[in-house]
């Protein structure tokens, strides 16, 4: 079981638009965080149809999507649901919380 919290980077260092991967040592899991218009987004940072980094994809914030650059599959930013084959299952979502000082922080919360 996680619980600890992972820390991400300073607040100004993650602007509208820009995405930054970490990884959680307490459970082994990459985890990229999105800013997307000023709303922050965990996702694991695996295409859920082949072992794939998503940080290595386009993120593409008109739309709230990123796109894993191996095969093309899409997944909502907000909540991780795959929106295009060849993926159909999603991809974790995890907390992602801003402290007071701007310092962004996340977790893998799954049991």
């Amino acid at each position: 079981m996680s619980g600890a919290w992972t820390f991400v980077c300073a607040g100004a260092e993650l602007l509208p638009g820009e995405m930054k991967s970490v990884f959680d040592e307490t459970t082994g899991t990459p985890i990229l965080v999105l800013n997307l218009d000023g709303e922050l987004y965990a996702l694991e940072d695996v295409c859920s149809h082949e072992d794939f980094e998503l940080s290595a994809g386009i993120f593409e914030p008109a739309d709230g999507t990123i796109e894993c650059v191996l095969h093309g599959a899409k997944f909502d930013v907000r909540d991780g649901r795959a929106l295009c084959a060849p993926a159909y299952e999603p991809v974790a979502k995890f907390p992602v919380k801003r402290e007071d000082d701007g310092s962004v922080w996340t977790r893998d919360d799954r049991e």
